[in-house]
């Protein structure tokens, strides 16, 4: 197993879980004591209902929006979805 010093992660985030998404634990410590483990889930166990993905956006605003913002949530929504 790894181990990472905090400000190491901040620097190095994307690398890190990279490293974590291929299989390797890694230890994150804070004054060299082990605070926290980042590991690739066990998707095995992951359950996601049918509706995953699908909710529908609705406006929590009162005020007259005319959905504008809503629409660029959908879109922002769909192009993550390819």
């Amino acid at each position: 197993m790894k181990s990472v010093p905090i400000n190491e992660l901040k620097q190095r985030l994307a690398s890190i879980i990279a490293e974590a998404e291929a299989g390797f634990d890694v230890q994150i410590t804070k004054h060299n004591k082990p605070v926290a483990r980042l590991t690739r889930p066990d998707t095995q166990n992951l359950h996601r209902g049918s509706q995953f993905g699908k909710a529908k956006l609705n406006s929590v605003l009162k005020r007259k929006t005319a959905g504008r913002y809503l629409q660029m949530l959908k879109e922002d929504r769909d192009s993550g979805a390819r």
